[in-house]
């Protein structure tokens, strides 16, 4: 039997939940929350929904109790406090970080063998603080944040195309964050085209710009941080993982050595399986690219260096 944990139900962590269920990626999917009720009162709800939308999953809403999330294939860390209006995802560094690393702590105990999938900000950060502080091997400690930017980066590329979004293929690496990330349009192709034969290079790198600030839109727009394609990657993620689908996802991974980099957690093509990363793709980048990646890396390495590890 497959079961997933997500820790936190707020928007992000509730979403995550609902379209693991609907899509039936487990056969369990259990949320977690600290505050007293939530997740009971959301997974209530979403069971509510399992005859009217034809799913089978069972979701099950738990206020910190850990054993209820036993063996758990997977654990979805969504817990930590959302971006207000103005704020960067850097500066809830000292507060997440605690969160971060008291539930995975919690919840490894009762599923020594899960593998970890990171959401909470800033995300490459609480990621390395996972390697860093659970002892866990690198192939099973996850950043999400690749598979949202390049989400929102396939989004604004078939805006501009005026064409259907699944028909995209494009990918963003670096730093999850509004300054850091890379947006590789010389990758991106409509079904198999360069995107650069349909779009000029002004509007490209306006595509670009507006996927690095992807986030910060919507927290102007909402007042608070997106949750409907932060939690619809989480799920992707795990289902990849779950589901043992081979898929290649953008994701925060330890590197040591590829890109250039050791040391740290950034966003770079990954091949999601059973295992968790089963292997890093090392992308041809030119020179530009590489100097973007650097720059990124060196970006991260600032916050990390808030982390008391």
């Amino acid at each position: 039997m497959s079961k997933v944990t997500v820790v936190g139900a707020g928007n992000v962590g509730a979403t995550c939940a609902n379209v693991l269920a609907f899509n039936e990626v487990a056969d369990e999917v259990v949320m977690l929350d600290v505050k007293e009720g939530v997740s009971e009162g959301k997974a209530m709800d979403m069971m509510q929904t399992a005859q009217l939308l034809g799913f089978d999953s069972r979701l099950v809403g738990c206020t910190n109790d850990y054993a209820k999330t036993a063996n758990s294939d997977v654990i979805v860390i969504t817990s930590g406090i959302p971006r207000k209006p103005g704020m960067t995802r850097e500066e809830l560094v000292g507060v997440n970080a605690g969160i971060v690393k008291t539930v995975a702590e919690n919840a490894l105990k009762f599923s020594p063998n899960a593998i970890l999938v990171i959401i909470s900000n800033p995300m490459d950060t609480m990621t390395y603080l996972a390697l860093k502080s659970l002892g866990l091997p690198k192939n099973r400690i996850i950043g999400m944040g690749g598979a949202l930017d390049s989400s929102r980066f396939k989004y604004f590329l078939s805006e501009a195309l005026g064409c259907n979004a699944n028909e995209v293929e494009g990918m963003v690496i670096g730093g999850h964050g509004d300054t850091t990330m890379i947006p590789l349009t010389r990758f991106a192709t409509y079904k198999g085209i360069p995107v650069s034969n349909f779009l000029l290079e002004e509007k490209l790198e306006e595509v670009a710009k507006a996927t690095m600030v992807g986030g910060a839109t919507l927290t102007g727009l909402l007042g608070t941080s997106a949750w409907y394609a932060p939690g619809a990657a989480g799920a992707y993620v795990a289902e990849a993982i779950i589901h043992n689908q081979r898929k290649m996802i953008p994701c925060s991974v330890a590197l040591e050595g590829e890109y250039g980099e050791t040391d740290i957690c950034c966003g770079v093509p990954v091949i999601l399986g059973r295992n968790g990363i089963e292997e890093i793709i090392n992308l041809p980048l030119n020179d530009k690219e590489k100097a973007a990646f650097k720059a990124s890396a060196e970006a991260v390495r600032k916050v990390n260096a808030g982390l008391k590890l």
